[in-house]
């Protein structure tokens, strides 16, 4: 699987390779004796730092043990806990999700935000990001020169924040 899937994709994926006739299909989740018009829950867990909506999730996991020693050793505090109600062809009826802190669990320290800049010309459109206040400040400079009586505007990205444009940033 790719490393930057968030849960629900990977509650997918888990999803996809558990139907029958793929090599994953012998679940330990599903009970097999019953009827296939019964509705069932398939339950897995996964270890996450936060209960934030951008936030580090590692698994899944078939138990609850598994997950949380994962999570101790990865410094997380909680545990997600998937539910999924499956229809009679498998389909996904109901999803629910419980987050359960773990006793004693030290939080993790949140790193800095990263800031992106990006420059936008408001006459017209054409865009770029930097990294850098002086690269958006020198792409600014090129584009307001190459096209006389053209404006570019500031725009400032954080993760989880979005766009806030920055007002007057050429005197």
């Amino acid at each position: 699987m790719q490393d930057h899937m968030c849960g629900l994709e990977i509650a997918l994926w888990f999803l996809i390779l558990t139907r029958p006739g793929s090599t994953a299909a012998t679940s330990r989740l599903r009970d097999p004796g019953a009827k296939p018009a019964m509705a069932y829950k398939e339950t897995f867990w996964m270890a996450c730092d936060s209960t934030e909506q951008l936030r580090a999730e590692y698994g899944p996991f078939q138990t609850r043990a598994e997950a949380e020693a994962e999570a101790k050793k990865l410094g997380f505090g909680y545990l997600l806990r998937y539910e999924h109600i499956l229809g009679e062809n498998e389909e996904i009826q109901e999803v629910r999700c419980i987050f359960i802190e773990l006793p004693g669990a030290v939080p993790v320290v949140v790193e800095a935000v990263q800031i992106t800049l990006h420059t936008r010309c408001a006459t017209c459109g054409e865009s770029a990001a930097h990294d850098q206040p002086w690269q958006a400040e020198v792409w600014a400079d090129i584009h307001e020169f190459e096209h006389t009586n053209h404006r570019v505007r500031l725009f400032e990205h954080a993760r989880g924040k979005g766009l806030k444009e920055i007002g007057d940033w050429r005197g």
